[in-house]
């Protein structure tokens, strides 16, 4: 009984994997299976969040060297598109001068993925709007860009 149930699953599995192969296409696919970045920073200056359309909410945190980009993450409630998504706009994120933060759109995202269902592309614009929330409160924050720390459990 055993076996057939782990066969079962193994066929399952890989019928999702195949499927979210031709539905991401191979960097999508592999990012998706190897999420980069994902998870909140325990140091950072700005943490944004933001709200999709479809319900899927995405933060992104920075954590500057300077006026660089030294680390960024995500965190996301969404579907794997928003979890790929949310991965690359973090990755576009690194090394950028504050600045080049408003370069990162939707569009690039989609891009770099290369192959994201028609269905499923405000993913990538959620991704870039939450860099662009990032960014605005970076700016807009002034002289307090300090240091930020994950709250300790209570």
């Amino acid at each position: 009984m055993t076996d057939k149930l782990d066969q079962f699953i193994d066929s399952l599995q890989e019928e999702i994997n195949q499927e979210a192969r031709q539905v991401l296409g191979e960097k999508g696919f592999h990012r998706w299976q190897n999420p980069r970045f994902r998870g909140s920073l325990e140091h950072f200056d700005v943490h944004a969040h933001t709200l999709g359309d479809c319900g899927d909410s995405m933060d992104i945190y920075l954590e500057f060297d300077g006026e660089k980009v030294k680390n960024a993450s995500y965190v996301t409630d969404g579907c794997g598109s928003s979890n790929v998504c949310g991965s690359f706009a973090a990755e576009l994120s690194m090394g950028r001068q504050v600045e080049e933060l408003a370069d990162i759109t939707g569009e690039l995202i989609l891009s770099r993925l290369g192959n994201v269902p028609e269905d499923e592309k405000h993913c990538a614009f959620l991704a870039a709007g939450t860099v662009q929330e990032a960014l605005r409160i970076y700016m807009t924050r002034g002289t307090d860009n300090e240091k930020r720390e994950q709250p300790g459990p209570s």
